[in-house]
């Protein structure tokens, strides 16, 4: 099913309020992208940092073109794209990308060429080429590729008996133009550099010195074409659609349909081709040619293609070359005697626990809790959604020792998630095959919320221990995105949470929600009452603020809400990671909008919604952002928070966010974003990470 359809809200229906409000969301994706750029360039980030930055700028721009610009070029050919609602058209906007997009690549490439790749061989890691190796060393890679990388390859030939080879999605390949010294006629060939073997190879005795294994197999061609003359090689990368089209109204099984479309996958057409800045211009015709691909989606860069590969380097154990290590600590609240384990749902019994990851950790908390909940005689059964978790993962393995123990299971895996669906079916078969009850949530919704519900006997009643997160039950990614969990007994979580794991496995009527914002419909229509709330108690003269921390703030509908409550003197502040089509600062339209961008060592995930709501604090926290589908097209789920310490403590994340002593990128009316790294006196801005780490350690202290 794919990600995005057409806008379900239209502009024009706003007479009121100015046609040119929305920034246009593919651009301004790619405006967050040079904000991981801009991290890259920034010469006080520790080296290694700014490689693994170079490294997610290319990994961040595949996935952009393989869904997004590949679902705009299909909406284009197929007739049924519109008008943005930034009054672009479709083809404005794939002509906007492609131009910034090569500005983007192009800046990127000679980052590495001219600063980062110089800078790693000052510090002894040297990418060498092949014509400045000694002899010795060339035979000793001469060796390498006779023994390791020859037995692999599989050079494919083009001629009359051979159609062109089919070029899979992000392979890094040679274009080789061979002779026949008998015939002299010429020949195009292809070989596919292998995806399984190190990128950079080992130069003979060094342990610091790497060759691209791309020119390892350039310089022995020969080998792989005896006989042949081989004129000229080239490398070029090809990125194909990969977004899935699923109709969950067909009758076959969901899983299995999802497996045949995975297969289909491989094939999508092309949809950007990337090639080495010296091509040879018939080479790069019979690409095109062949690829069908436009000339506006070629892209010329500096080799080495495929910059992501730098993510080798990016972890390399060299200590001054990284940020200073965070220490691990344990939720205050969560802490246990050094010989024995925490017990959680005592914890829970006295208070309700908000933890942040990674400053806290995800194991002694979230894993703990569901660990202990498997192994607790006491636990009858245990309810869990799974959107994405890790390949290894200590979630699933204590969902199948609860079950095995006899314990009702429940996980709801969301098989649907992108890039991890052949990871959630096998997990979906291993769990079923242990006994656990598995379920795939409501047709035509993915679900995305972050939820576990356990329910233990204790005494003669029934509790239910609950947590909502904003990030996915996956310890891997745990240590380095940024996410929320709300660990809780409260009675009315509860029970909500369990009419929603009702709803979404027994297919039952939307029931209402005391604690919780549920969409489809009810986050969309529950932040939108407590935006119009703020608005009637500014206008009653009665404390009024709006406060959103999300990944991305699309959604026009939203947006227009937001429009109105600045032009009623509400204060907006918005924490933004990635794509906003707000434009702040307007006159007389967003005046009391400010909108930041914070990034940095850990991915900001955590969405939080705050309301002042006249002194008596609303703040929610959950798995939603503002995007179509997450309102309209997912099962999300947002939690009030009730506790005044932790509502504080969520407020501490937007006053440092918005505060002149931080380091952050912020949005201009016009659509830009400016970041300054220093005050007027010079002095270098607080690194809001860093910070938050300090105060996590300083609330430890004061317990």
């Amino acid at each position: 099913m794919s990600e995005e359809t057409t806008a379900i809200f239209l502009p024009e229906s706003q007479p009121d309020l100015p046609a040119d409000r929305f920034l246009d969301r593919e651009l301004s994706w790619l405006d967050f992208n040079k904000r991981v750029l801009d991290l890259a360039e920034d010469e006080s980030v520790p080296l290694l940092e700014r490689i693994n930055y170079l490294s997610i700028f290319a990994s961040n721009l595949d996935e952009f073109f393989m869904v997004r610009v590949a679902s705009l070029k299909r909406r284009i050919a197929t007739g049924i794209a519109v008008m943005s609602a930034s009054g672009l058209s479709p083809q404005e906007v794939l002509s906007q990308i492609s131009e910034r997009t090569l500005e983007l690549q192009k800046r990127h490439a000679n980052l590495y060429t001219q600063t980062l790749g110089p800078a790693l061989a000052a510090h002894g890691i040297q990418i060498e080429h092949w014509a400045s190796l000694s002899d010795a060393e060339k035979n000793g890679l001469r060796d390498y590729f006779i023994s390791q990388v020859f037995p692999v390859l599989t050079p494919l030939a083009v001629d009359p008996a051979h159609p062109f080879p089919y070029i899979s999605g992000l392979s890094l390949n040679l274009a080789v133009v061979l002779r026949n010294p008998n015939s002299k006629a010429e020949h195009f060939a292809r070989v596919k550099v292998p995806p399984l073997l190190p990128r950079y190879v080992k130069v003979s005795g060094s342990e610091s010195r790497f060759v691209p294994l791309e020119d390892v197999m350039g310089q022995h061609l020969t080998e792989l074409f005896p006989g042949m003359e081989v004129l000229q090689h080239h490398t070029f990368r090809v990125t194909r659609n990969e977004d899935l089209e699923v109709d969950e109204d067909e009758g076959e099984n969901l899983l299995i349909q999802l497996e045949k479309e995975l297969l289909r996958r491989r094939f999508g057409p092309p949809v950007r081709l990337e090639v080495a800045q010296d091509i040879d211009p018939q080479v790069l015709s019979l690409l095109q040619r062949e690829l069908d691909i436009e000339p506006s989606d070629v892209y010329h860069l500096p080799e080495p293609l495929d910059l992501k590969s730098m993510s080798a380097f990016a972890f390399l154990p060299i200590p001054e070359l990284h940020y200073e290590a965070h220490p691990k600590t344990t939720n205050r609240y969560l802490e246990s005697d050094p010989d024995e384990a925490a017990d959680i749902f005592a914890s829970l019994r006295e208070r309700e626990v908000l933890v942040h990851h990674p400053y806290e950790s995800f194991a002694t908390s979230v894993q703990a809790f569901l660990e202990q909940a498997a192994a607790d005689p006491q636990v009858l059964a245990i309810k869990q959604t799974l959107y994405r978790t890790s390949g290894d993962s200590p979630i699933v393995d204590a969902l199948i020792d609860a079950a095995e123990a006899g314990k009702q299971v429940l996980a709801l895996v969301e098989i649907k998630a992108r890039f991890d669906e052949q990871n959630n079916i096998g997990w979906a078969r291993k769990l079923e095959a242990a006994g656990v009850h598995v379920v795939y949530g409501i047709v035509g919704l993915k679900t995305h919320c972050k939820l576990s519900l356990v329910i233990r006997q204790e005494g003669s009643n029934l509790r239910r221990y609950c947590h909502i997160g904003t990030g996915n039950y996956n310890p891997k990614t745990a240590r380095f995105y940024e996410d929320f969990g709300l660990l809780t007994s409260r009675t009315n979580v509860g029970e909500d949470l369990t009419k929603l794991f009702n709803q979404l496995s027994g297919h039952t009527a939307a029931p209402d929600y005391r604690s919780l914002l549920v969409s489809p419909n009810g986050v969309r229509d529950g932040l939108t009452e407590r935006i119009r709330r703020e608005i009637a108690n500014h206008q009653a003269g009665k404390s009024a603020r709006i406060r959103f921390k999300m990944n991305s703030l699309v959604d026009e509908q939203i947006i227009d809400e937001l429009y109105r409550a600045s032009m009623a003197g509400v204060s907006v502040e918005i924490l933004v990671r990635g794509m906003c089509a707000l434009r702040p600062g307007v006159p007389g339209l967003s005046d009391h909008i400010r909108v930041h961008s914070v990034l940095g060592r850990y991915l900001e995930h955590s969405r939080i919604f705050a309301f002042d709501n006249a002194g008596d604090p609303d703040v929610f926290i959950g798995s939603a952002d503002m995007m179509h589908r997450n309102l309209d097209r997912r099962v999300e789920a947002l939690v009030k928070i009730a506790q005044t310490d932790q509502i504080r403590q969520l407020h501490e994340i937007f006053d440092l966010g918005m505060s002149e002593s931080v380091a952050v990128w912020e949005l201009k009316a016009n659509g830009g974003w400016s970041r300054e790294t220093h005050n007027v006196v010079g002095e270098k801005l607080l690194d809001m990470q860093d910070v938050l780490m300090e105060k996590t350690l300083a609330r430890k202290r004061l317990r």
